[in-house]
C-alpha cells in the first residue's frame, strides 16, 4: 500500500526470500566480537541490488572515520528471518531496517529497544526530522526507529495524451480529475479499452489508503482503527464511480491483464495505456532509466472541489533503522546509527535511491536537482499535509483486513461503505 508500504516498491522489487537470506544471517552471526582490538557491529539490512551497494559505501566510510567499530553488512531480503533472529536470546544481527509500520507491533513484543536514554545521554536533535516521517517511529511517547529514506505519492501524466485529448492542464481537484478521466479513457470499436484515464499501476485496484486521506480520512484516531471515516469511504467511492462502474470491471480487468513488468519498459504508463497514474518518488529514475523518451509531468492528487485545505495531502512511508532488544553491541549500533541518519549520510544514500531525506535541512539540498520533477515529492514532504498513518501493534492485521475490503470494492462485491463496516466490526477483536 502507498504510504505504509510503497517503500517495497523500489526496495523489493526482485526480491530473493528464504536460503539466502537465511544462510547470510548464520554467516553474520558467526562472526567474532572483536577484530583487531575492535567492535565488529553485525549490520543485517533487507535493501539488495543498487540500493546494497550505496548502503555498502556508507558504511565503507564509517568504518574509515573511527577506529573503535567496524561494521559488517550482509543483504537479507527475508523479513521474516528478520524477525525470526529478533525473537532468540543471542542476536543473530546488532542493527537492522525496515519501516516504520513495524514500530508499534515490535515495541509492544519487546523485541526492538526504545533509543529514548541513548537520544537524551547524547542530546541527539531529533528536531530536523520531518513530523510525518517521526510519527511512525514513535510509539507510546517513546522513539524506537529512526528514518532515512522516505516515500510519498503524486499523480503523474502523460503530456502527450493529455495533448491529444484537449486536455489543457493537469487536474487540481477530484471533479477536474474526473473529467480528465473521461477525457483520457478510449475504447476501440467493440467497446474494449485501448486507454484508460486512470488505474493502478499494475492492476484494476486503486491506492484507497491514500484516496482517503485526500479525501480528508483518517485510519487510526487514538489508536484505534476508524475504516468508517466519512473520508475514506468518499476517497474509495471517487475511484469506484469514476472508474470501475463507469468502464466495468470485467472489462477493466481484461485491460489491465495485458499489463508489461513494473520495473521495465513494458510497464502501462510508459507505454502509454494509462494516461494517469499514482506513484512514488522513485518514478522519476524509473523513467529516465526505461522510457527516456516519454514526456511526462506529475502534480500532487487532486482535492475535493470543497476541501481547498486538503492541497497537497500526502501518505509518508519512512524506512527506518533499528537495534533488537538483543543486540550483542547496543551501544556500538546507535553509534553506527547517529551515522546512518547524518545529513551526509542521508543525502548520498537517498539520492542514489531517488527516495526522499527524512531531514528538514535536506529537502532544499541543491544535489536533487538532477532528478527531474523531484522538487514536487520534497515540497510534498514538507507540506503541513504530510501524514503517516500510525504504527499501532494492530496495523498488520488491520491492513490485512483492508486489502480484503480493497478487493471487494475494486470487483463491486461490496459497497465502500459495506466494505469497510465489515472491517470495523473484526477490527474489535484486534489484540
Amino acid at each position: 500500500m502507498s504510504g505504509a508500504g510503497q517503500l517495497s516498491r523500489r526496495r523489493f522489487v526482485g526480491m530473493g526470500i528464504a536460503a539466502a537470506g537465511l544462510s547470510g544471517l548464520a554467516a553474520c552471526s558467526s562472526d567474532s566480537s572483536s577484530s583487531g582490538g575492535k567492535v565488529t557491529l553485525r549490520f543485517s539490512y533487507l535493501w539488495t541490488g543498487q540500493e546494497a551497494k550505496a548502503l555498502e559505501k556508507v558504511i565503507k566510510k564509517f568504518n574509515q572515520s573511527q577506529s573503535k567499530i567496524v561494521v559488517k553488512g550482509v543483504s537479507n531480503p527475508d523479513a521474516q528471518a528478520q524477525l525470526a533472529a529478533m525473537t532468540g536470546s543471542k542476536g543473530a544481527f546488532d542493527i537492522s531496517d525496515n519501516f516504520g509500520s513495524a514500530t508499534g507491533a515490535w515495541a509492544e513484543k519487546g523485541v526492538i529497544k526504545s533509543l529514548d536514554e541513548y537520544i537524551k545521554k547524547d542530546s541527539f536533535d531529533l528536531g530536523d526530522f520531518t513530523d510525518s516521517s517521526m510519527a511512525q517511529c514513535r510509539y507510546k511517547g517513546q522513539v524506537y526507529q529512526l528514518p532515512i529514506a522516505v516515500n510519498n505519492s503524486a499523480l503523474f501524466y502523460n503530456k502527450k495524451l493529455f495533448a491529444e485529448a484537449g486536455v489543457k492542464n493537469p487536474p487540481t481537484t477530484t471533479s477536474e480529475w474526473a473529467e480528465a478521466i473521461g477525457k483520457l479513457t478510449k475504447t476501440d470499436s467493440k467497446g474494449r479499452l485501448t486507454q484508460l484515464g486512470l488505474a493502478g499501476a499494475s492492476g484494476a485496484g486503486a491506492d484507497y489508503r491514500l484516496l482517503g486521506v485526500t479525501h480528508g480520512g483518517k485510519w487510526y484516531d487514538n489508536g484505534k482503527p476508524t475504516p468508517e471515516d466519512p473520508g475514506n469511504i468518499a476517497g474509495a467511492n471517487f475511484y469506484v464511480d469514476t472508474v470501475i462502474k463507469k468502464y466495468g470491471i470485467k472489462e477493466i480487468e481484461r485491460f489491465v491483464s495485458g499489463f508489461g513488468d513494473y520495473q521495465s519498459p513494458q510497464n502501462p504508463f510508459y507505454q502509454g495505456k494509462l494516461a494517469m497514474v499514482i506513484d512514488g518518488e522513485w518514478q522519476p529514475s524509473f523513467i529516465k532509466e526505461f522510457a527516456p523518451d516519454l514526456d511526462w509531468g506529475v502534480v500532487p492528487v487532486p482535492y475535493p472541489d470543497d476541501k481547498p485545505e486538503l492541497a497537497k495531502t500526502n501518505l509518508v512511508a519512512p524506512g527506518t533503522f533499528f537495534i533488537p532488544s538483543n543486540s550483542q553491541h547496543p551501544d556500538e549500533a546507535w553509534e553506527f546509527m547517529k551515522y546512518l541518519v547524518s545529513k551526509e549520510a542521508m543525502l548520498s544514500f537517498t539520492k542514489t535511491l531517488s527516495n526522499l531525506p527524512a531531514r528538514k535541512s535536506l529537502l532544499k539540498d541543491p544535489a536533487y536537482k538532477s532528478i527531474k520533477n523531484f522538487d514536487l515529492f520534497l515540497d510534498l514532504l514538507a507540506n503541513k499535509n504530510a501524514t503517516s498513518i500510525p504504527s499501532e501493534p494492530s496495523l498488520a492485521e488491520y491492513t490485512s483486513d483492508l486489502a480484503t475490503a480493497d478487493d471487494k470494492i475494486t470487483r463491486l462485491v461490496k459497497t465502500p461503505a459495506e466494505a469497510y463496516a465489515q472491517v470495523a466490526k473484526s477490527a474489535k477483536s484486534y489484540g
